[in-house]
């Protein structure tokens, strides 16, 4: 890459593509709704932190301390729910978000990258033959990691063979015939 400066000719070697990440591998999918996903987040906590900090204030200048006990409770109930039911919902439902994903050629083995509860970055390592499809389609999730439920847009894998081969869509019907047809004279 050769870049015009002043008149001066800047050359940047890199030793590796943009795509390629020295410990995961290379990268084959990166998700789209990322920045919102993690900018909804950091509001739903943010105004829950601001809600518990308001709230000694509110109850003070609202006089709702001198109100009966079942006024205090449905206050004190409203108000909660929300500061804390919400932003404990939104993680719930987007802890399975992969931002990226990446697969190692030499050992098989894909790292997807989501957000934690505190939202700093996770990766989940885990090989092909731990992904599982579940029977039954779920709203937040495309398949499972070992255990943990991961949620990937198919159409958004820049190559559809990387999509294939993570969901085991690549294999030989004949290769699961045969491996049913050896558990059967096992029993």
């Amino acid at each position: 890459q050769v870049t015009s400066f002043q008149g001066v000719a800047v050359r940047s070697l890199s030793t590796s593509s943009p795509h390629e990440h020295p410990e995961h591998g290379r990268l084959v999918y990166k998700g789209n709704l990322a920045k919102t996903v993690l900018g909804v987040r950091f509001f739903s906590y943010s105004t829950s932190i601001f809600n518990l900090f308001m709230m000694p204030y509110i109850m003070l200048k609202s006089g709702i301390g001198v109100e009966s006990l079942l006024i205090q409770a449905a206050f004190y109930g409203v108000i909660g729910f929300f500061t804390f039911v919400t932003p404990v919902t939104l993680h719930v439902l987007t802890k399975g978000y992969v931002i990226r994903l990446y697969y190692k050629d030499e050992k098989d083995t894909y790292t997807a990258i989501t957000y934690n509860a505190i939202l700093a970055e996770k990766a989940t390592v885990f090989h092909q033959k731990d992904v599982k499809i579940p029977d039954i389609t779920k709203m937040f999730t495309t398949f499972y990691a070992k255990t943990k439920s991961m949620l990937v847009n198919p159409t958004l894998f820049p190559n559809p063979q990387d999509y294939n081969h993570l969901m085991g869509y690549d294999k030989s019907p004949l290769f699961k015939l045969e491996e049913l047809k050896e558990g059967d004279e096992r029993k």
